[in-house]
């Protein structure tokens, strides 16, 4: 796993690594040779993703919930990652990453909860929709500024290595988060401390509306490695295998203290950018079309069924499982009402101040307002 990059002499920043090939077959040499059991969960988790995200989007439109952002095209990194760590690290998501907590456990039921914000969800309806995180999987809430998460990682594997810690930080980004002061400054102090962080780039071709192309004039993303020493690897972001297996590696790396890594997952955004978005205004059809026949998840179904660790009897015995999950979870949050009124006095002061405390019994003496009013 560890002498990973260096093929045939090629930059792994200029190079594109893969492992499954277009017939369906995986490359021997790079292939990671995964067990059965992880090659199904592995589908299935990204086809669970695509079935919320299918669901979620729906319920936005019907007016259910305010915003949603799929990951649709994009499943293989969020899921591949999520397998590859360890429950002790850490992940600092963009808006892309939020399945990893349910690759790594995170309940179903209070991960939906979020998206309406009502009392079952953790954050108590303070952060917006889709905006997702949890400390039961070490997953931590990202802002819609764009950028800043990227030196939150390298600051929390500094205190890792600071305290002797094992636990690796991974931390998201997008083509557009790399044009961020926050960008340099994350790299220039991964570079220079050498911290157990996994930096991770889903460049999808677009931030929102603008592309790729009018982010950057490198050659590629992953090239930027070399201005700051870093370990750069550029990746087929739509080959869960390459990106499990680059991930682990950069992982494992960051792990025996051998400083950070730079990964570019070379994907693309099928979807509007969120809920709010109509991309038909700026990207045309054939190129939406072009990165379809791209699919991760179908590439991935051609090689389970090649493989022939996937049939037809597999694949809708995963689709009953997953469509029932999801049909309790919904029906559960959906009776949920919002959250309790006096929550909004918590988790500002260890000890409520007085006059927050007289506040808080005013408001409780007070009837509460019929749902809908405010």
């Amino acid at each position: 796993m560890r002498a990973l990059m260096r093929i045939k002499g090629d930059d792994p920043t200029l190079a594109l690594f893969s492992v499954l090939r277009e017939d369906g077959t995986a490359d021997p040499q790079r292939d990671p040779f995964l067990p059965k059991e992880m090659l199904l969960a592995m589908y299935e988790q990204m086809l669970r993703i695509r079935r919320i995200d299918e669901r979620m989007l729906g319920k936005q439109r019907q007016g259910k919930v305010g915003f949603y952002g799929t990951i649709t095209g994009q499943e293989a990194t969020p899921i591949a990652t999520g397998l590859a760590l360890a429950p002790e690290d850490w992940v600092f998501p963009a808006l892309r990453e939020a399945a990893i907590m349910l690759v790594r456990g995170f309940p179903l039921g209070t991960w939906l909860a979020q998206v309406y914000g009502n009392h079952g969800d953790l954050l108590k309806g303070r952060q917006m929709p889709s905006h997702q995180s949890g400390r039961a999987v070490n997953q931590v809430a990202w802002s819609s500024c764009i950028g800043p998460q990227i030196p939150q990682a390298v600051g929390a594997a500094m205190a890792a290595k600071a305290k002797g810690d094992k636990a690796v930080s991974v931390g998201f980004m997008g083509d557009g988060a790399t044009s961020q002061p926050d960008f340099h400054a994350a790299m220039t102090f991964a570079g220079i401390h050498k911290p157990p962080v996994v930096l991770i780039c889903q460049n999808n071709h677009w931030s929102i509306s603008v592309p790729t192309a009018k982010q950057t004039a490198s050659k590629t993303i992953a090239v930027k490695a070399h201005a700051y020493g870093i370990r750069g690897v550029r990746v087929d972001g739509n080959d869960v295998l390459a990106v499990y297996r680059v991930v682990k590696d950069a992982v494992d790396r960051a792990r025996a203290g051998e400083g950070p890594t730079f990964v570019e997952s070379l994907t693309y955004r099928m979807g509007p950018h969120s809920s709010s978005d109509d991309p038909t205004r700026y990207r045309s059809n054939d190129e939406v079309e072009s990165w379809a026949k791209k699919d991760p998840l179908a590439r991935f179904e051609r090689y389970l069924q090649k493989a022939e660790l996937l049939d037809d009897a597999t694949k809708d015995a995963i689709e009953a499982r997953l469509r029932a999950e999801l049909d309790a979870a919904l029906a559960q949050v959906e009776e949920l009402g919002p959250p309790a009124r006096e929550t909004v006095f918590e988790d500002v002061y260890a000890s409520l101040p007085a006059h927050l405390a007289e506040q808080r019994e005013t408001l409780l003496a007070l009837p509460p307002a019929p749902l809908g009013h405010h």
